[in-house]
């Protein structure tokens, strides 16, 4: 196991990887780094639970997506954030953040609003097909963007801030997006912070 965990120090988990051995790269680091973060993660997204998904949203997910749900369905919520010091959600809590975003659309709170995107993604402050799959806790997400705007790509990861009109694309694929995270954190971009109780970029920790 060691010379296992030795071999993902040495090359990054490289974007040819699949998603459950970014994942299986991913467990090795925190398995040393911080174990806490390792328990919280949750088993197995079922069939059941993706297709509940779906059928919410009224869409389809990209592949590498359900990919990774079926290793972990998002984090109990005890150790603090995976993701930059974001939350990994689970599909149960996918639909209920999405709902809350549904429900100020529907009642009228985004008219006359227009974000400030990069290229490649619509200038709506949010957008039904925008799925929530991590959160600081105070509104602000990375999403899954099943909508892009011309010369974007389905499935690609965007940022969407509750309070800023920025709509910035972080990658092209969930999959890339996934594997440029783990490849930062075992180089030690990010480490884990007792004073914010997640992972979070080394220089602010």
């Amino acid at each position: 196991m060691a010379n296992f965990f030795s071999k993902f120090l040495k090359s990054s988990t490289t974007t040819a990887s699949s998603i459950s051995d970014t994942w299986l790269a991913f467990e090795l680091w925190l398995r040393v780094h911080w174990p806490d973060g390792l328990k919280d993660l949750c088993p197995p997204a079922t069939d059941d639970e993706i297709r509940s998904l779906e059928t919410m949203l009224g869409a389809k997910l990209p592949h590498d997506y359900v990919e990774f749900l079926k290793v972990h369905n998002g984090q109990q919520g005890c150790a603090g954030g995976l993701f930059d010091n974001s939350e990994f959600l689970s599909t149960t809590e996918i639909i209920e953040q999405w709902k809350v975003w549904k429900d100020l659309l529907d009642s009228g709170d985004f008219e006359g609003y227009k974000s400030e995107p990069e290229a490649g993604v619509r200038d709506d402050w949010w957008n039904p097909k925008w799925i929530p799959f991590i959160h600081n806790g105070s509104g602000d997400h990375h999403c899954l963007d099943l909508a892009p705007g011309i010369d974007g790509q389905e499935g690609q990861v965007i940022t969407m801030w509750h309070d800023m009109g920025t709509r910035a694309v972080e990658a092209n694929s969930f999959k890339l997006w996934f594997a440029k995270y783990v490849d930062a954190v075992i180089a030690g971009k990010y480490v884990y912070s007792e004073d914010f109780g997640g992972l979070v970029d080394a220089d602010f920790a």
